[in-house]
């Protein structure tokens, strides 16, 4: 199953964004990846993953050769794209994609992350960005919106939407660690609800985009750990990923 946003902008600008993410549900995986995983490094049957990214691709009415994937690292550096990798060339080791190209789907995987999406439909840019816990610490969310901007984006204009991940009331992490995500983020600080330390990785997101001057910001209800229709690293560790998918047309 897929949920889709899209965000509309003035008919003269010809423009449509279109933001999706997927739950586990409507593949070919089996267990412990069951059903539809789209994540190609978890040890899942290759043939099952790349069925379950065409099935995907092609409930959102696109051409599964043209989705570009990322090699996720947990960092802050952002690629700039016109096309897909091609089936030799190795996506780059990055959290974060952009384009100017319309009709090109930029795709991010996860399994607790926060997935972040966001287009400025005016200008015709798009980006998907990859923000764990390191990635937020390291700036990925402000260094997407830098080169957004860097192509032509209006940060006024930009549509941002975080997707499927671990709540703040469930990412129970060491009161250390806690407190030296805080530094670099403020907003990230939570307590599991039975009282330990946490973080908040997508509240520190979106607290990122605000002091960035992004207005339009949408936030999925699903926490991950807690949804049994959703990946989960923290909760399964081997377990499959969840994509969340923008374009523009």
């Amino acid at each position: 199953m897929i949920t889709q946003h899209h965000a509309v902008t003035p008919e003269s600008s010809g423009y449509r964004a279109h933001f999706a993410f997927t739950d586990r549900w409507g593949g070919v995986s089996a267990a412990p990846y069951g059903e539809l995983n789209l994540g190609g490094a978890v040890g899942d049957e290759p043939a099952a993953v790349l069925t379950n990214r065409e099935a995907a691709a092609r409930g959102l009415g696109l051409d599964p050769a043209q989705v570009v994937w990322m090699n996720q690292v947990h960092g802050r550096d952002v690629a700039v794209v016109d096309g897909p990798w091609g089936e030799r060339a190795e996506a780059p080791a990055v959290d974060a994609v952009v384009t100017a190209r319309r009709g090109l789907p930029l795709a991010v995987l996860t399994a607790d992350c926060t997935p972040v999406l966001l287009a400025d439909p005016v200008a015709g840019i798009a980006a998907a960005a990859h923000a764990g816990r390191p990635g937020l610490v390291a700036g990925v969310v402000p260094a997407v919106v830098e080169a957004m901007v860097g192509l032509g984006a209006d940060i006024s204009r930009i549509t941002a939407h975080t997707g499927p991940a671990v709540c703040g009331r469930c990412y129970e992490v060491p009161a250390e660690m806690r407190s030296d995500v805080a530094e670099a983020v403020p907003a990230s600080w939570s307590e599991t609800s039975w009282g330990t330390p946490a973080v908040d990785v997508t509240a520190g997101v979106h607290a990122q985009l605000e002091a960035l001057g992004v207005r339009d910001r949408h936030t999925s209800p699903v926490c991950t750990l807690e949804s049994g229709d959703h990946f989960s690293y923290r909760r399964d560790r081997t377990t499959g990923r969840l994509a969340g998918y923008v374009w523009l047309d």
